[in-house]
């Protein structure tokens, strides 16, 4: 099912009208969880590192896939039967790069990846290397990046990043930044690699005595709570004979009489009736305003208002354009 998946993402990209992919491509590493199943599938040189721990209870990384350059023995031997060549420049002879036959170009540093459809018919392939794996209790996270984030840091280094993160909203934006830094202090001459990363932690499953343990708890607390309002109740009612009674021992006192049967009366006819004082409840806009007030009919301050949010939202949707200098340069920035 992945390889159709990979097969399918490969040729609806080639299909894409707006997307230059002749001589561009890229990496990609999945994951699939099922309970304690764990399937990952790898296509080029990004990598997925677990972080689990060791019988000492120290964090350790291991490494799930495999980078798949153009210098493994497998990967160039199906480059080369398929007339493609594999060498490596003078100036960087630690990376391997995959040409055509007869051109120096395009000196792509992977052996798998989707697009680079200019050496799709020289050995490079989109089809994912698929790896499967048990999990255990002791397997905390896992991380997914790209090969920028691997170039300069090592697996244990970008678990213990991880590890340490405040947060995990945060824990993949810290492994960026640090990578990027990385890249700042050993090449400050050259640009950073596209650095990407996602970080997956591992919840394992809670045991179902546990939860059963609990709902047991929440049906003998049931009759304890239905006792409990019956003798709270019991209690009220109590409460209320008891001012009733208080009440029709007290002398009466004779209301004012009226003259009329009727609902209508004269102003004469109507006595006046001492209330107590009444406390006045706080403002809701937490003065001694009015209503009116309390609503602002100012014009400027609800444009004021206004015109502060909409400059906020025009902010963060404003899109960032790149300057001549950051733009992408294809195959030459791939590493």
């Amino acid at each position: 099912m992945m390889n159709g998946a990979f097969k399918l993402m490969d040729k609806e990209l080639k299909m894409h009208p707006t997307i230059d992919c002749f001589c561009s491509g890229s990496t990609a590493v999945t994951l699939v969880k099922q309970g304690w199943d764990l399937v990952v599938g790898n296509l080029g040189d990004s990598r997925a590192v677990m972080a689990t721990r060791d019988a000492a209870n120290n964090l350790t990384a291991v490494q799930l896939t495999v980078d798949l350059k153009p210098n493994l023995p497998k990967e160039a031997e199906r480059i080369q039967q398929c007339r493609g060549r594999v060498f490596a420049l003078q100036d960087e002879p630690e990376v391997s790069r995959v040409w055509l036959p007869n051109n120096d170009s395009p000196g792509l540093a992977m052996a798998r990846a989707f697009g680079d459809f200019c050496l799709k018919d020289y050995g490079l392939i989109s089809v994912p290397q698929i790896s499967y794996r048990r999990l255990t209790e002791k397997d905390e996270f896992i991380i997914l990046a790209t090969d920028g984030v691997w170039d300069v840091l090592s697996n244990k280094e970008a678990i213990d990043i991880v590890a340490a993160a405040p947060s995990r909203a945060t824990a993949s934006r810290a492994l960026v930044d640090c990578a990027v830094r990385s890249w700042r202090l050993k090449f400050p001459t050259s640009k950073s690699d596209d650095c990407a990363a996602v970080c997956l932690f591992l919840d394992h499953e809670k045991s179902p005595t546990l939860v059963e343990e609990s709902e047991a708890e929440n049906e003998k607390a049931e009759p304890a709570k239905d006792a409990l309002i019956s003798d709270a109740g019991d209690k009220i009612n109590e409460d209320i004979a008891d001012v009733n009674e208080h009440i029709s021992r007290e002398e009466h006192i004779p209301e004012p009489t009226l003259e009329h049967s009727s609902t209508l009366r004269n102003v004469d006819e109507i006595m006046p009736v001492d209330e107590p004082p009444v406390s006045k409840e706080p403002e809701r806009c937490g003065s001694a305003r009015s209503l009116a007030d309390c609503i602002s009919t100012n014009e400027e301050e609800e444009w004021s208002a206004l015109e502060g949010v909409t400059r906020v939202n025009s902010l963060l949707n404003l899109p960032r354009k790149l300057s001549g200098d950051k733009k992408s340069t294809s195959w030459k920035k791939r590493r």
